[in-house]
């Protein structure tokens, strides 16, 4: 029987649960555990709300709620653009956002922004953070909005706007003529107006650090505003003082236009808290068309938080670790907890050694619940594993029981495939990623592969841009049940340890791995135990133990989760759409090219909803989805057994395979489809060339002049004809046509595949795409302004970049000309991945660019090149960079002629740098401990790595004086007492080195003290 106290404590919500892993999950967490123990700490700069953490006079959870009503303001109901999308974060210059509160508000926010967590979600989310840690009720927070990729529409409702203008612009939003009153109150309940951004609304009086409030209680989420306005007592800046006479009165003009009816029907608190919770969230909803927003968010009564498996042991066991989040009342009413885990055939059920017993560890609590985390430490034979488990609450008064299992679906655990965090490691500074992942043998053989989501800042906005890069994982040693893959990566952005790590094998993910506590240095896989292929083994099982074990027995029988296996089956009709079949993908094409959308939880309902619009979608891998109106020439119908891999949110479906797409179609598409054979990318409509496809800068175009065609009969040719002189022109949206003497600097090179829009004059043609420009050029064509060329021969423009830090951006041959261009830095590069060209006339090549090379904005690489003043080849320490589209050719010989007519080769190659630089490591070393023996003090090992990578920039410079110093000296090698020599002379490095030794030395007279 269970008792009132433990009732009381997880009883009452335990049918509300959503069932785990859920989408918001993250959201969840930074939602709730806002304080002490396992604290996301999303609130800390809003609570109290009189937290002036940004300044004096600003409150920020007031800037919080007026960010978000920035960013949903611009909103166009009527047209669907707009609304909370993040769009915010490029609109901060446009004179409507003034103030720096909104920047400083989507600085704070940025961290927390991930694949599982959108800035326009956290904007969002803001509002029920800033209005509860305010006092105020709790404002439901759905979450699934998109962020938008540039600025929107002007519109933010400003204060001398007339009464017509504020109803218009809230209509726009969708928001009725009393919604726009109730909203303006309850967004202004909080802070106030500033002296820096409103000047001229000052009164002489009752400014308080730069601010006047909008009512009373500044920090308190209450109908002040608008009892202090109907008593005529309010001192709100909005409503009278200097404003009046200069029309800026906004929150009068508003109140009053309708005779204060509204306002007089808010002035209960109760129902002002009711009226506010409702339009709050109606604004936090206004979304873009095809945003699917989840139901609201409430917090779990039992939640797996963190948890995590790691092969140990030489491979002979998982180490199973992370915690069981409880919901309690203040006073507690858990003593403990039991986990019972099933392996990874669905035995063990109700055996002891099954059994993991833990007891509190901490509490944390968010607005209004309270969070008891039990910790999880286990290890559990590889041999068997886990697939699931059950929880058991004990009561704290010694007898009750409660099981949770998930509403009858256990808490699931996957270990086919395991990321490795001790065997990973990053780099901060440069970006270097290493990514272990183990496979189980079983599973090994299709591979094993990685999704890094990484931070690069964007020079138009204060958040960083999330961006995505899949890599292959390279199969490594087998080591007992499992094998290691592991592959490196270069991340960039400069924020490598704020990225993210999904590893995958077939269709089972260990997704959403924080790099911020990984370490800096990859382990070694010790003792590894000898492969086993055979799965016949079954060793006896461990015992497991808890971080506190609780030997209570409980007095409830646990009932295991059940164990009948879910069979796929695959789906006849889905929604509109029917199945065609299992078809292969297209070779180096996709099937379906028109639009993808990748989900971890993916469904073949999902997909058909993202695909709406389109003759055919299909679902591939478990987890992606393809939508397109035709299919690739080269993709073949398949045996439907190929397409064998469950959907990852739905294990009763099948989501076609690897290089297998489950295919359905609409009902008046062809039973049998028909691959369209000639729709191709145009490659020449004369006198032009196809450049590539290329992607439209956030906030310009790409070529600046639009040219009017019939859009029904849109094709290449037509444009062509238009954009008749110019040097280049390019399609869009299959029947948009631009013209242009140059290319935009912010276009970026995109995938062929993205420029997916047949012509509306000529199937069988592209058009480019969304955003996509499919772009020709004429070579031949005079005049027109300094450009840099989007494509030089087989080489697309990356950008402007930085040179390296203390290194050369492309480490390989270099070389100089008074008659340099793009194409013939791209002909003396001919075999490189990348080349560059720099200072009007240096070329430089490699096959890496280095880490430390940062983007740059497209102006700062303005200097036209020596051999053609049509052209721009870098500036001073700029580099205009282009990468290869394809393979090198197999002779990666300059072509003849290239190095006559003054061209003169500055490096051949860059072998000898990299053996100087490897040869430093030892010599700093050796320097370091002479340093620490002249000044008394004991260099450890620890001590000298330290040492090293703090001056490891230094060494770079020292490296590149030693490249120089064998060059002038016609020398082939270098030695060691050249290397000694030069890193003494260092000024930079002895003063680095001098000052780490003698803290490191007060550090340890600090200690020896403290020790007497």
């Amino acid at each position: 029987m269970r008792s009132p106290l433990l009732l009381l404590a997880v009883g009452a919500l335990a049918l509300a649960d959503p069932t785990w892993p859920a989408e918001t999950d993250e959201l969840e967490e930074i939602m709730y555990q806002l304080f002490s123990f396992g604290a996301r700490k999303f609130a800390d700069t809003i609570s109290p709300c009189s937290n002036e953490a940004s300044g004096p006079g600003r409150q920020n959870a007031a800037e919080w709620l007026r960010t978000a009503f920035h960013d949903a303001a611009t909103a166009n109901t009527y047209f669907g653009t707009g609304g909370v999308d993040g769009s915010l974060q490029y609109e901060l210059d446009n004179g409507e956002n003034t103030g720096p509160g909104h920047k400083t508000t989507l600085e704070f926010m940025a961290p927390f922004m991930s694949p599982r967590a959108s800035l326009s979600d956290l904007v969002a989310l803001g509002v029920y953070a800033s209005v509860r840690s305010c006092g105020g009720p709790v404002v439901p927070f759905r979450a699934g909005r998109r962020d938008a990729v540039g600025a929107g529409n002007p519109g933010v409702p400003q204060p001398q706007n007339s009464v017509f203008t504020f109803q218009q612009q809230f209509e726009r939003m969708g928001f009725s003529k009393e919604e726009m009153i109730q909203l303006t109150a309850c967004g202004h309940t909080i802070g106030g107006v500033h002296q820096t951004e409103f000047p001229d609304l000052m009164p002489s009086t009752g400014v308080r650090n730069g601010e006047v409030p909008s009512d009373s209680t500044v920090d308190k989420f209450d109908a002040n505003v608008v009892t202090e306005y109907l008593a005529g007592k309010t001192d709100n800046p909005l409503v009278g003082g200097p404003s009046v006479k200069l029309n800026k009165n906004s929150d009068f003009k508003v109140f009053n236009s309708d005779g204060n009816k509204t306002v007089r029907a808010m002035a209960d608190p109760e129902a002002f808290r009711a009226t506010c919770v409702k339009v709050l969230q109606k604004m936090t909803e206004v979304v873009p068309p095809g945003v699917t927003l989840s139901a609201p968010i409430t917090p779990y009564t039992v939640k797996p938080v963190g948890l995590q498996l790691t092969l140990a042991d030489g491979g002979s066991s998982l180490d199973w670790k992370g915690y069981i989040r409880v919901k309690t009342p203040v006073n507690g009413g858990v003593k403990g907890i039991s986990i019972i885990y099933k392996d990874r055939k669905g035995g063990c059920a109700g055996s002891s050694s099954c059994t993991v017993e833990s007891t509190i560890q901490g509490v944390g609590r968010g607005f209004d619940d309270n969070f008891a985390f039990f910790p999880i430490e286990a290890s559990i034979p590889a041999s068997r594993g886990i697939s699931s488990f059950v929880v058991t609450l004990h009561g704290a008064d010694g007898s009750s029981n409660t099981l949770y299992d998930n509403n009858g679906k256990g808490y699931p655990v996957q270990d086919d495939v395991v990321f490795q965090a001790p065997q990973s490691c990053v780099r901060s500074s440069s970006g270097a990623l290493t990514v272990v992942a183990a496979v189980r043998n079983d599973v090994a053989a299709g591979g094993a592969r990685a999704d890094v989501w990484y931070r690069e800042p964007q020079s138009n906005s204060p958040v960083p841009r999330l961006s995505r890069a899949q890599v292959t994982l390279e199969k490594g040693r087998c080591v007992g049940h499992y094998t290691l893959f592991a592959t490196d990566y270069a991340v960039q952005g400069g924020l490598a340890s704020q990225s993210h790590v999904d590893v995958s094998a077939g269709s089972s993910v260990d997704g959403f791995k924080s790099l911020a506590h990984v370490g800096g240095t990859c382990a070694e896989f010790d003792r590894a135990a000898p492969c086993v292929v055979a799965a016949a083994e079954k060793p006896a099982l461990k015992t497991l133990t808890g971080r506190a074990v609780n030997t209570t027995t409980s007095t409830t029988a646990v009932v295991p989760p059940p164990t009948t296996p879910v069979v796929a089956q695959h789906r006849s009709a889905v929604g509109g759409y029917r199945l065609v079949s299992c078809w292969t993908e297209g070779n180096k094409t996709r099937a379906l090219d028109a639009a993808i959308f990748i989900n971890d939880t993916m469904t073949l309902d999902k997909c058909e909803a993202f695909c709406s619009k389109y003759n055919y979608w299909g679902t591939e891998y478990g987890r992606e989805c393809y939508c397109g109106n035709s299919l690739s020439s080269s993709s073949k119908t398949a045996p439907l057994s190929d397409c064998n891999m469950p959907c990852g949110g739905n294990s009763s479906e099948y989501c076609g395979a690897g290089d297998r797409i489950e295919l359905y179609s609409t009902t008046s598409a062809p039973a049998t489809p028909t691959p369209t054979a000639t729709l191709i990318h145009k490659p020449t409509v004369s006198p032009y060339t196809l450049v590539g496809c290329y992607a439209e800068p956030p906030s310009a175009k790409a070529l600046a002049q639009k040219t009017t065609i019939d859009s029904k009969t849109a094709t290449n040719d037509a444009c062509a004809a238009a954009c008749a002189g110019s040097r280049y022109f390019g399609t869009e949206y299959g029947g948009e046509c631009y013209c242009g003497s140059f290319v935009h600097g912010g276009a970026k090179a995109a995938p062929i595949t993205d420029c997916g829009f047949p012509c509306a004059g000529d199937r069988y043609q592209y058009c480019g795409g969304a955003d996509r420009l499919e772009l020709y050029e004429n070579a031949n064509a005079t005049g027109g302004t300094p450009q840099q060329p989007p494509a030089v021969a087989d080489f697309a423009l990356v950008g402007c970049r930085t040179e390296g830090n203390g290194t050369r951006a492309l480490a390989g041959r270099a070389a100089a000309a008074d008659d340099m261009t793009n194409v013939r830095c791209a002909g003396f590069c001919v075999g490189a991945a990348y080349f560059g060209t720099e200072y009007g006339r240096e070329c430089y090549c490699g096959d890496v660019l280095d880490p430390s090379s940062k983007e740059a904005p497209a102006q700062e690489c303005g200097m036209q090149c020596a051999g053609d003043g049509t052209q721009l080849c870098g500036a001073s320490n700029r580099l205009s960079l282009y990468k290869r589209r394809g393979p090198a050719p197999a002779t990666a010989e300059a072509p003849p002629g290239l190095q006559a007519r003054g061209l003169v080769v500055l490096r051949e190659n860059f072998n000898e740098f990299k053996r100087l630089k490897s040869a430093l490591w030892f010599a700093v070393g050796q320097i370091v401990d002479e340093e620490s023996m002249r000044r008394d003090l004991n260099a450890t090992p620890q001590f000298i790595g330290a040492l090293t990578e703090l001056v490891w920039t230094q060494i770079e410079n020292v490296a590149i004086d030693l490249e120089s110093f064998s060059h002038h000296a016609g020398r082939s090698t270098v030695t060691t007492a050249d290397v000694l020599l030069l890193a003494r002379k260092n000024p930079d490095l002895q003063s680095l080195m001098e000052s780490f030794v003698e803290s490191r030395k007060e550090a340890r007279k600090k200690d020896a003290a403290a020790e007497d």
